[in-house]
């Protein structure tokens, strides 16, 4: 048995105790995908287990991450902090190793995966970080950024459509430093592929810009290096190498769905070893192995000390560059007070406003790459007077997603993911649905991409229900470890944006509309960073509180002055309340300063779904919205119907409170 043979017998057998231990798991995909793992990490990948942040570091996300036990064990061997403890408290409370992948929960992780085909598009972001990175700040005799991306996915990950999206975007591109390892084994959960599916899988790939390539047995890691190797020499091409692998390798159910997952008991895993050839005690690792992966390591840290040298020479010869880069790889943000410059004009759209702001942001702080979901002149989302990306070129800084909601969502976080740059996308409100479960991976990650959504109310008018945001803002606000920011104008926008420049743990979704709203004078930009404060103030115990949010803070206005002719109320105080999350995150003693605990009148306005606003409101409030679809009409003429206009809002809020 030669070196290569006995670390991935060593392997397989870790992957297999870990799961036994655990007694949950997925052991399936690892068994059968171990061998080219292993030729990956420990032959064709440049990193530093001992600095896993190393900035030109290989990047490798493990899309089928139900297989986590696989790249927990490489790690482990590769000399990260994964330690056989860890190994065997696999999937246990607070464990370094838990059930999925999840970024800052293990060293050597780069993304959170588990919801299949997303690590594919994760892993397309980063790409595209690595390409525009390498064209802006590579020189002849200087390539300062010059790694790969790789990913292993499966039959499953490749049904999934975010996963054929973020392949035809990358594909468009031309990322030649992509390289995906299909695990193709023929196999799902519920049985074999063909019962969902027969695609032939490398004409699909072909037919969108990409190199495919194919070894035949998995278990040769000789042959798996070789299709590594090509899929580097192709500079202008992504790579799918498409390795037939056999799930469950060793197992009596080896090539079947019952090996996908779960445990196998005692008596399996003693005839799966014996079928291995193993004889060794759980969680065995000898000196040999041990040694024959500690050359990553060494491997590694010559690696970083060399890049470290050119970097120094790169200081010398380009030094503006040198510190542009350094800025960027720091991840410092400091949003000055010019991009917050108030407005001018007299009314805009908070759309158009984003789009300014947007434009001045770039100007001093380069780092935005991102775009729209082929609606760049609609959501405002276009870095004007620099290229987009197109094939093989990747120095500007917009990009065409097409109509790919879902990848360009997940595409943007991986942008963002890979350090030195933040991800931007735009699309219509409504259309958050298509992305959603980026959105949650994006806050489950702590990743601060900034989300785009424009046309974020009824107002959207004769476009009609499919286009009409109801419930999008209250699901929105459901969402954990998600900051959503609906500005009530263009200066409040600008605020919007620079909290999301500057987070650094968790997204920020900019809610935005399409027609012209006032442009407030004299805010109080300090306070609406606080997610709410009280815009128009007649007394500390006023009669009644407005709470509005975007657009309708123009109507609230409104209300108010009619209210307050009607003889109904003496004091009203105005509330723009653009962040639910920003307010709870305030001291008490704000947060009562600006809803007056002892004012039980109180309305909120918002056009949209009243789910939740109760909590603002208390239980003798009233909340102004909309609780059904729309439909096809113009705004006016909606707000004639649906009562939503100040008058009719006088109106209701006047019955509401007449006794």
């Amino acid at each position: 048995m030669n070196i290569k043979q006995e670390s991935i017998l060593t392997i397989r057998n870790l992957i297999l105790d870990s799961v036994e231990y655990a007694k949950h798991g997925h052991m399936g995909m690892p068994l059968g995908s171990a061998s080219m793992g292993y030729e990956l990490f420990r032959n064709h990948m440049n990193h530093n287990p001992k600095n896993p942040n190393w900035f030109n570091r290989d990047r490798f996300i493990l899309t089928s991450g139900h297989g986590s036990i696989l790249q927990y064990v490489l790690l482990h061997l590769s000399g990260y902090d994964v330690t056989l403890d860890d190994l065997k408290t696999f999937r246990k409370n607070n464990s370094n190793t838990p059930g999925h992948p999840e970024v800052g929960e293990t060293a050597g992780v780069e993304a959170t995966t588990g919801p299949l085909g997303q690590g594919f598009s994760l892993t397309v972001g980063m790409a595209i970080a690595e390409a525009h990175l390498s064209a802006r700040f590579n020189r002849e005799g200087y390539d300062v950024i010059d790694h790969y991306t790789y990913t292993i996915c499966g039959d499953g990950d490749l049904q999934e459509g975010v996963a054929l999206e973020a392949a035809q975007i990358a594909g468009n591109l031309g990322l030649g430093k992509l390289i995906v390892l299909y695990d193709s084994n023929d196999v799902t959960s519920d049985g074999p592929i063909g019962v969902s599916s027969t695609i032939d899988t490398q004409q699909l790939f072909q037919a969108m810009n990409w190199q495919t390539l194919y070894v035949e047995d998995g278990n040769n890691p000789d042959e798996v290096g070789k299709a590594i190797e090509v899929a580097k020499s192709e500079p202008n091409k992504p790579t799918l190498i498409e390795v037939k692998n056999i799930i469950g390798f060793g197992s009596t159910f080896q090539g079947t769905s019952n090996i996908h997952s779960d445990p196998v008991g005692l008596e399996e895993a003693k005839i799966i070893k014996k079928n291995l050839g193993w004889d060794k005690e759980d969680f065995y690792v000898s000196n040999e192995v041990s040694d024959h992966f500690e050359e990553i390591s060494d491997k590694g840290a010559k690696a970083e000390t060399q890049w470290d040298k050119l970097m120094e020479s790169y200081k010398v010869a380009h030094p503006e560059l040198f510190n542009e880069l350094e800025k960027m790889m720091n991840g410092k943000i400091n949003v000055s007070e010019e991009v917050t410059a108030d407005f001018q004009e007299e009314k805009l759209a908070t759309r158009s406003a984003s789009g300014e702001v947007l434009n001045r942001i770039y100007k001093e702080l380069p780092i935005l790459v991102g775009g729209s979901a082929d609606l760049a002149s609609s959501n405002k989302t276009e870095i004007k007077n620099y290229p987009y990306m197109e094939l093989g070129q990747f120095e500007g800084p917009n990009i065409h997603f097409g109509v790919r909601e879902f990848a360009m969502a997940s595409i943007v976080t991986g942008i963002t993911l890979h350090g030195g740059l933040k991800g931007y996308s735009g699309t219509f409100m409504v259309f958050s649905d298509y992305m959603r479960s980026a959105l949650r991976l994006a806050a489950l990650m702590g990743t601060p991409v900034i989300f785009i959504f424009t046309h974020d109310s009824l107002m959207l008018g004769q476009d009609g229900p499919t286009h009409q945001p109801i419930e999008h803002l209250a699901s929105l606000r459901a969402m954990p470890n998600i900051v959503v920011y609906r500005g009530a104008d263009a200066n409040e926008v600008s605020v919007g944006w620079k909290l999301a420049m500057e987070s650094k743990d968790r997204p920020f979704i900019l809610s935005l509309g399409r027609h012209e709203v006032p442009v407030l004078n004299n805010i109080s930009k300090e306070d609406a960073a606080k997610g709410a404060y009280v815009l128009s103030k007649d007394s500390e115990t006023p009669e009644l509180i407005l709470i509005a949010t975007g657009s309708e803070v123009e109507t609230a206005f409104k209300v108010k002055d009619s209210l307050k002719q009607t003889g109904k109320f003496d004091s009203i105080n105005l509330v723009s309340m653009p962040s639910w999350e920003l307010f709870e995150e305030q001291e008490q003693s704000y947060k009562d300063a600006v809803l007056n605990p002892n004012v039980k009148n109180r309305v909120s306005i918002e056009l949209g779904s009243t789910q939740g606003w109760k909590k603002y409101v208390g239980e003798g409030g009233l909340s102004i919205g909309i609780n059904h679809f729309g439909k096809s009409a113009p705004a006016v003429d909606l707000l004639e119907d649906y009562r939503l206009t100040p008058e009719h809002i006088v109106d209701t809020i006047s019955d509401y409170y007449s006794n």
